[in-house]
């Protein structure tokens, strides 16, 4: 049994059988349902997916996220610029983060007080700016976060939280998004959307009556009280902080493009030229990293070697044999866990020293598609893990790997993980992957990457880029040809498992494909 707890908000919960079909089918990325688009726009949809590298080959991230802040006051359409601005971008992993969820988490005296219109929501000490800037400033450095989830109609902070991971652009909206130094410092570009009160007036009332139940008088009362004098303290002095003002909002099409324009050559300074021959070349001659462990090879393990390396072998029995392999290998990876020492009592009422996990959980990820097959062999050996999935594909246009979908269990800090590739040639994926789970939080001491077969190569890019990532595989070939396939290798491992033909748009570092 296995939990789909998933980290990106929205995803189904599906359990993926593994035992395949003996008739060959067509090649499919996932039988997991895809992530949810991340904002729908009157010409097109924008979807989380395609990100590029984010890191060097070190491992180290160094590209941080472009930050846009909107500022302006309540309902001066901040978030229709938002929308146009992300819309002309045409850019994937964009995200847009807004202030309102940061409101904090009221007294049942402030709950009242909201409920009579006598709350001053436009007041700075209304949100909670502390977390605020410690979940933008992780954003901006590409890493996982969670947002608070506010609810409008009963004044409160719900309990479910939003994850959202990575991005190129964050926008960040809010009436007092430039009233804070430390806020101010993570802002990389600074726009003020500047409406006439009248217009403004009319929006809140039109917003706030339909959309979060109230009534036309106290959306009065709390605009003479607390939203007009709040916009004339905290809000509209602070556009002498801003670089570009943006007058009529959304209708501002020439300002608009500006905007865009500048984002645009940014971004293009920002980005990353990542040469997977900078790997091939980085470390030949090198020894073996002591990270790494390679299974015996006993006269057993040989012989399966044998069997799924011949071209001849039928495909049952290259299943077969590759299940038994899979089944060594997380068992040996599962003696480098760390345990403790515990006392048990024998059911003759003596006791025995023993040994138990040292640690709070195991959770098993699978880079997609190869690295799947390796599940049910992990699931047979610990009970009621939890999976999780990466999927990673070549860009064709610019040769560079690409996170393309993403499924992690809740809480996966604390864990360790079994990173599974079926093999690893390059390393391209296998970085790819681990920088992901490092983003979440994952201490890389913790991370485990299995292979059935792995390349000198991609062994050395590993643990180049981190060097406490244990390493575990049943054996490791010295060469990788000029197309990146493993040498003398054991061919398309996804594509023999699964009898399929490899398209063109798939990367898998199972023998280099696509590289």
């Amino acid at each position: 049994r296995r939990s789909d707890e998933d980290s990106l908000d929205g995803l189904m919960k599906h359990r993926c059988p593994l035992t395949p079909s003996l008739s060959p089918r067509k090649r499919t990325t996932s039988q997991s349902k895809t992530e949810p688009p991340l904002l729908r726009t009157n010409k097109r949809t924008i979807y989380t997916a395609g990100r590029p590298p984010w890191y060097n080959v070190t491992g180290t991230t160094f590209k941080e996220a472009f930050v846009i802040g909107l500022c302006g006051g309540s309902a001066s359409g901040k978030t229709t610029v938002a929308n146009k601005i992300i819309e002309a971008l045409d850019v994937p992993w964009v995200v847009l983060l807004s202030m309102d969820s940061f409101y904090k988490v009221f007294s049942k005296e402030e709950q009242e007080l909201a409920a009579r219109n006598e709350y001053n929501f436009d007041h700075p000490d209304a949100f909670d700016f502390e977390l605020l800037v410690t979940v933008l400033r992780k954003l901006k450095k590409g890493k996982s976060i969670k947002v608070p989830v506010y609810d409008f109609t009963s004044h409160s902070r719900r309990k479910e939280w939003k994850t959202v991971y990575g991005a190129n652009v964050v926008i960040f909206e809010g009436i007092l998004a430039f009233a804070n130094k430390e806020l101010l410092k993570l802002l990389d570009m600074k726009v003020f959307v500047d409406t006439d009160s009248d217009i403004r007036l009319v929006r809140r009332l039109k917003r706030d009556i339909t959309d979060r139940g109230r009534d036309i008088a106290g959306v009065i009362k709390q605009y003479n009280k607390f939203v007009k004098p709040a916009f004339e303290q905290y809000i509209e002095p602070t556009v002498q902080v801003a670089d570009i003002v943006v007058p009529r909002g959304g209708e501002n099409f020439v300002a608009l493009d500006l905007i865009v324009q500048h984002v645009h050559s940014q971004l293009e300074k920002r980005k990353l030229r990542w040469d997977i021959s900078a790997l091939a070349s980085a470390h030949q001659g090198q020894p073996l990293p002591k990270t790494l462990s390679v299974m015996e090879s006993t006269p057993q393990v040989r012989g399966m070697h044998t069997i799924i390396r011949n071209k001849e072998t039928s495909r049952d029995e290259f299943i077969f044999y590759s299940k038994r392999l899979m089944r060594l290998l997380i068992e040996h990876a599962l003696s480098f866990l760390p345990l403790k020492p515990v006392s048990v009592e024998t059911p003759q009422g003596t006791v025995y020293e023993g040994k138990r996990l040292s640690g709070k959980r195991i959770t098993g990820v699978s880079i997609l598609r190869a690295g799947e097959t390796m599940e049910q062999a992990l699931m047979a050996v610990c009970k009621d893990i939890r999976l999780g999935k990466i999927l990673i594909q070549t860009n064709h246009d610019t040769g560079e790997p690409e996170l393309h979908y993403l499924r992690l269990p809740k809480d996966i800090s604390e864990d360790y993980v079994i990173l599974m590739d079926s093999t690893v040639s390059t390393g391209a994926a296998a970085l790819m992957a681990v920088r992901v789970l490092l983003d979440h939080d994952v201490q890389e001491d913790k991370i485990f990457l299995l292979s059935l077969l792995m390349a000198e190569m991609g062994v050395h890019s590993v643990a180049y880029a981190f060097p406490k990532v244990r390493i575990i595989t049943t054996a490791v070939d010295k060469k990788v040809n000029d197309e990146f396939h493993i040498i003398p290798g054991i061919g398309n491992f996804g594509d023999r498992y699964f009898g399929t033909d490899a398209p063109s748009d798939w990367y898998e570092s199972d023998e280099g494909m696509d590289y």
